[in-house]
């Protein structure tokens, strides 16, 4: 029996990893389909002792463990503006200790990657990926903190269900390193 927060939301001993997993189940319950989401990640603790009007509003009431991570979502991403693009625009305020992307994708199998035909654009390669009989879609919620620590949860549209979530620290190493550098100097 797996231990279980009362969100439905697994249990994991890192801060980072619950709230990845917590961005996940909320992301989860507005349906497939949905825009990329920014959120920043704050400290708990100094949220509720800096900001205690926000705290409230999110509904942070009770006393957090040191190091719980609050998910704030941001403004919706620029529609149309790729998104290596937006997330070299951002510049996070030092009360921001991470943050976390979530962003639906498709995805082929290992086996139908080796049958790409050669010397497409990235437009038709996307065609190409959506018609593809074996294409999956994919939820991808990637978290950074400053110091470099990073976390993913991958959620796929056909097992769509909080016990088939994935996560890992290397699973989306891309996103990861994009969301890293928006806290560069």
């Amino acid at each position: 029996m797996s231990n279980t927060a009362s969100s439905g939301t697994p249990m994991a001993a890192e801060p980072l990893t619950r709230a990845v997993l917590e961005i996940d189940e909320y992301v989860s319950g507005l349906g497939w389909d949905q825009p990329a989401r920014l959120f920043a990640l704050v400290d708990t603790v100094q949220l509720r002792s800096q900001e205690p009007g926000l705290a409230q509003r999110l509904g942070l009431t009770e006393d957090a463990p040191e190091g719980t991570l609050t998910p704030i979502e941001q403004d919706e991403l620029p529609a149309g503006s790729p998104l290596d693009e937006f997330l070299g625009t951002i510049a996070w305020p030092d009360a921001v200790v991470g943050c976390a992307m979530s962003v639906e994708r498709l995805m082929l199998p290992p086996s139908a990657e080796a049958s790409v035909p050669a010397g497409l654009d990235e437009k038709r390669l996307a065609k190409w990926v959506a018609e593809h009989p074996e294409r999956q879609e994919v939820r991808m919620t990637v978290g950074v903190l400053r110091g470099g620590k990073r976390e993913s949860a991958l959620r796929l549209r056909e097992k769509d269900s909080a016990t088939e979530v994935l996560t890992g620290s290397d699973l989306v190493p891309g996103l990861a390193e994009a969301l890293g550098a928006t806290f560069a100097e």
